[in-house]
This record gives C-alpha cells, structure tokens and sequence, in this order.
C-alpha cells in the first residue's frame, strides 16, 4: 500500500498524518467518485456524462456526489489542480540564485517524478493522461482550463516578483517571463494531445525539448542557424 503524500511549504514532500478511520472512508469515496467521472469522460465524454452517472457507478446519491464536488467540472479538473499547487510550491523552493527563467523550468522538469506519484496515488497515470486528452478536445473544459492557466500565471508573477525583490505590478518582466513560460507550456500540451504518443513519458520528452529551446530561441539568430 502506498503511502500519501503532502507538499510542504518549502516544496518538499513528506508522509501525511494518518487519517483516522471516518477520514479514509471519506477519502475512498471520494477518489471512487473522482476515478469513476473520469473513466466516464474518457470513455463517453464530459458532455455525455452527468451527475447521476457518476454517482451511479460507485452506488451512491447524487447528495453524496455534492458532498464531495461542486460539479462534474471539478472532478475533470481535481488531479491537475492537485499538479499545479507542487509545481508552485517547487517554485517557491528554488534556491534564490537561480536566475528566474531556470527556476521555473527547473521546478517543472524536476519535480516531475513527485507530480505523478501524487497523481497515481489518487487515480491511474494512464487515466489521468487521457482526461487530459479529453480537456483539450471539450469547449467548456479547454476554457475552464485556459481561465485557469491565466490564474496560475498571475500567482507565478508573484512568487517570481517577490523573490527577485521586485513589484509585479511595477515591473513588467515578472509576468511577461510568466507568460512566455505559461506559452510554452500550452504549445506542448497541445501538440501532444494532437500527437500518436499520448504516455507520460511522450509528455515529458516533449515539455523537456521545448524548455530547453526557450533560451536558444529568444536568444539566437534564426535566419543563420538549423532549427532545432
């Protein structure tokens, strides 16, 4: 049996207190809910699939359901959530001298293995990653999932702004590197939900390329150069 993890505040990750007894039933119900709307989505689609379904397929009211999420949404949008909050908190344990550009992608590229046994301890990497598919190819999801983006971008801004000791709202660089960072992101996922390669380990390889092109590409000639 896996252990459950938490990420503290300096980034690290550490066991979790053990829940009591009332606390693990809740929980079990819960990731049963969360894995039996996802299979749901990626098997019929998120507009196909309702409250009632979800609930159905673990055996509970649609009460029970409310108990734990506030709609279908949510549970599409749990586990990246879930990697979202380690990748800010993987940021804001970078050392202080990194320049900010490194950090960011150090944050992301390392704490990869911590991401998906975070992830795998709630539901299936395998699952996740065709959900992941499924946002992408859902109006409403790719829109929930965009308006989130620009969230997550605007609470990098800060934490960039604050440990360089600048003001965000005074100097722009915090959030145009946050935007050309979050930009890059994007282009992976996209290109990787369009691709024949939809396993981590493809996600991973094509995020890490892309990353590592960001120096040479605001910095190079391109018209004296091979691409890359």
């Amino acid at each position: 049996m896996k252990t459950a993890h938490t990420a503290t505040p300096a980034g690290a990750v550490r066991p979790a207190p053990r829940l009591g007894l009332r606390e693990r039933k809740k929980r079990r119900t819960r990731d049963a809910l969360l894995r039996a709307a996802l299979e749901l989505f990626a098997t019929r689609g998120y507009e196909e699939t309702t409250v009632d379904d979800i609930a159905s397929a673990v055996d509970v009211s649609q009460r029970t359901f409310f108990r734990y999420f506030a709609g279908k949404e949510e549970t599409a949008f749990f586990v990246p959530r879930l990697a979202e909050a380690l990748v800010v908190d993987a940021v804001r344990a970078r050392p202080p001298d990194e320049a900010p550009l490194e950090a960011l992608r150090r944050a992301v590229l390392e704490s990869w293995d911590t991401i998906n046994e975070a992830v795998e301890e709630i539901v299936p990497i395998e699952l996740h990653m065709r959900v992941y598919r499924v946002i992408e190819s859902t109006p409403a999801l790719l829109a929930a999932h965009l308006r989130r983006a620009a969230e997550l971008e605007e609470q990098l801004a800060g934490i960039i702004a604050e440990r360089e000791g600048l003001d965000v709202d005074a100097d722009p660089r915090p959030r145009i590197l946050v935007a050309l960072f979050g930009g890059v992101i994007r282009v992976t996922e996209r290109l990787w939900s369009a691709g024949d390669d939809l396993t981590l380990e493809g996600m991973r390889q094509l995020t890490t390329t892309y990353l590592d092109q960001v120096g040479p590409a605001l910095a190079g000639n391109w018209r004296a150069g091979q691409s890359p």
